[in-house]
């Protein structure tokens, strides 16, 4: 992710996901923002001060239940308050911290407040706001509305968990009511309402909660869910995108063919492969759905340009490479449609004899534009093999991606993806992958991405995981005895298993 002194809810639900898939839990990183709160009130407040801990029945109050156990253990009077019914706690981390504190009966006193007109004023030192969190869209509802009034009514100190409650975590919008924080703990980085809204928090301390730089820096599932192209109920044909494939030659047909499956398994609407006449009935046969686009002749050339140039007016992205060869004419062709699509201004991905050929004949980039070479094919466009660890080999990356201005998806054991200031690596993938035309599926899954109106670095990034991931479950199930076309099936198991947070 390309993330800055502020980040999303979305951003953050993200880098979560990473960090678990690393193997820091939920649970542990719920623990650590618990703690971080109760250490930081013990920090300003003598022990035998009376501490109030009002609780939603989402994460954000298993952050305050947490908090409220660490007070009690550390001398503090602790009264925890619930908004709701406590049977409502569906969250497996906070019903798991509610639980610790429902059976701390000598020690805290817990009160349910199932109706609005069930709140009392708040004595105490401290109350800390975990109400709602980040979730937050709109204006605040009762019984909200009058709990946040109540503890904007109170002398005690303020203490919000992320976000205080009112606030629109993403766009700082604040819609009538809002808790009046003193002291906001905000976990991992800020949020971007702060950056649009800095009143809202009197002080604002960005708190770790244990996850680790890796979950940025390393792709994961995170970023399928943070480039996941949601499908709305009144969608109709065309609505999520639609790539151009241009590839095949007399030689290769197969190639452009599982470029375009991959798009459409990932969710594209259509999908228009443009290749010679002599490729085209093998592609046609691979499945009913591709739209096949005969280009005259044995190989793309010059004269191809006309009809592929009527096609661009249709489509959201284009592929450009699998299958392709690299006849004289071919290469000469490429470098041509390279700066029709830099004119349409449509996002590109530029793969096998596709990067070749613009190796051989580069033009200036005008368009945003995802390069995928493995080892031999980055030394072809750079003219320098990537040597090193994959430190060392994404220095070497992220120079080549700005002098080529573009994305560098660098295929390898590990998959390393630079825009020249940022660089990502992969770790999914397996030996048995080195099969021809995992690459061109890849290819695929790059185009749908960008023709579904995703940033390229994070388009190539996603594209990276999911092949690879892809890979892994066919390995397990096969050995490395993969096929292409076996990756074709598990790539929705993967999006879906990542959004479900099974990986």
């Amino acid at each position: 992710m390309i993330l800055g002194d502020y980040i999303t809810v979305k951003e953050m639900i993200a880098i979560e996901m990473n960090a678990e898939a690393l193997g820091v839990s939920t649970q542990l990183m719920m623990e650590n923002a618990g703690r971080a709160i109760a250490n930081e009130i013990a920090s300003r407040f003598p022990k035998g001060s009376k501490v109030v801990a009002v609780s939603g029945v989402t994460g954000n109050g298993g952050d305050a239940f947490t908090a409220a156990r660490h007070l009690v253990c550390q001398g503090y009077e602790v009264e925890s308050w619930v908004l709701g019914d406590p049977k409502n706690i569906t969250l497996k981390n906070s019903r798991v911290n509610y639980n610790a504190i429902d059976h701390m009966t000598q020690s805290i006193n817990i009160k349910a407040i199932r109706d609005s007109s069930l709140i009392e004023p708040i004595l105490a030192d401290v109350v800390i706001d975990g109400l709602i969190g980040t979730s937050l869209r709109g204006p605040l509802r009762p019984p909200f509305l009058q709990m946040v009034q109540t503890i904007n009514a109170s002398d005690a100190y303020k203490v919000s968990v992320d976000i205080p409650t009112g606030m629109e975590a993403s766009t700082g919008d604040i819609h009538g009511e809002a808790v009046h924080a003193d002291l906001t703990l905000t976990f991992h980085k800020p949020k971007t309402g702060y950056k649009n809204n800095p009143g809202a928090t009197k002080e604002l301390i960005p708190t770790s909660i244990g996850i680790p730089p890796e979950a940025e820096h390393y792709v994961g599932p995170g970023d399928i869910f943070l480039t996941h192209h949601e499908k709305s109920p009144n969608s109709h044909k065309g609505l999520s995108g639609s790539l151009l494939v241009v590839g095949g030659s007399e030689t290769y047909s197969g190639a452009p063919a599982l470029t375009s499956l991959a798009a459409y398994r990932l969710g594209l609407d259509l999908v228009y492969t443009a290749v010679p006449e002599s490729a085209a009935q093998v592609v046609a046969s691979y499945s009913p759905s591709l739209i096949t686009c005969k280009l005259k002749g044995e190989r793309l050339t010059i004269e191809s340009l006309t009809h592929i140039e009527k096609i661009l007016g249709k489509v959201s992205a284009v592929a450009i490479g699998p299958g392709l060869g690299m006849a004289d004419d071919t290469v000469e062709a490429v470098g041509k449609l390279v700066e029709m699509v830099g004119e349409s201004g449509l996002p590109l991905v530029l793969d096998a004899d596709g990067l070749k050929a613009y190796a051989n004949n580069p033009v200036k980039l005008a368009s945003p534009t995802v390069f995928t070479p493995h080892g031999r094919e980055f030394k072809l466009l750079i003219g320098e093999t990537a040597k090193g660890n994959h430190l060392q080999k994404g220095e070497i990356v992220s120079d080549a991606a700005k002098k080529l201005g573009g994305i560098v998806l660098l295929k390898g054991e590990v998959d390393i993806i630079s825009d020249g200031d940022y660089t990502r690596f992969n770790w999914t993938g397996n030996p048995g992958m080195t099969v021809g035309g995992t690459g061109d599926l890849l290819t695929g899954l790059v185009g749908c991405y960008l023709a579904q109106k995703t940033k390229p670095f994070y388009a190539a990034c996603s594209a990276a995981y999911l092949n690879g991931k892809a890979g892994d479950n066919v390995a397990k199930k096969k050995g490395y005895h993969i096929l292409p076309e076996d990756l074709l099936d598990e790539f929705p198991e993967v999006v879906e298993n990542c959004l479900s947070h099974r990986v």
